[in-house]
């Protein structure tokens, strides 16, 4: 296992995968980390929808055209009416902790050599008829994973960074 500051520098969303699709071992190990992934008051507001048949990577390819050409994605929702509800103006949490399991799932991907990008490029009406959401359930993300092929490579610009002074205030 990396530390966990090597793990964030060196993962890099993967838009090239090998065939060989993931495996039952490293898909169970990387939904455990989203399950296991801090919720607002620990509800848990979130569902994770395993896509790996060919009639389900149909329905992916038909809510955005950022596959990849993916053997494996997950579809990450948040449950609108189980998410915890900031009091002061109802901002609701889901979105967050929906995005929280992704990042668990992404980095955990990572960790095992599968490569991953989280896709947010989609059709969130496609994905409510594709999947037969129900209403309560928003689409936050795509997580398409498989394992990197031998020339892929981070994005042009991934190691680039804004300077620290005008992301971080001192108070």
């Amino acid at each position: 296992m990396k530390d966990f500051l090597s793990l964030a520098h060196a993962r890099y969303s993967v838009r090239k995968f090998t065939d060989e699709p993931v495996t039952a071992e490293h898909l169970e190990k990387i939904i455990e980390a989203g399950l296991i992934a801090p919720t607002a008051c620990n509800l848990q507001p979130f569902r994770i929808f395993i896509i790996s048949t060919q009639a389900g990577l149909e329905k992916l390819r038909a809510c955005t055209k950022c596959d990849f050409g993916t053997k494996t994605a997950l579809l990450v929702c948040a449950s609108r009416e189980e998410s915890w509800k900031r009091p002061f103006d109802g901002a609701s949490a889901g979105w967050v902790d929906a995005s929280i399991v992704t990042t668990h799932m992404m980095l955990e991907a990572a960790d095992l050599g599968v490569g991953s990008t989280w896709v947010m490029w989609f059709d969130p009406e496609a994905a409510r008829r594709e999947f037969e959401l129900p209403e309560d359930l928003e689409p936050v993300a795509f997580l398409v994973m498989g394992y990197p092929a031998p020339d892929a490579a981070p994005a042009k610009g991934h190691s680039a960074f804004r300077p620290d002074s005008e992301l971080i205030r001192r108070v």
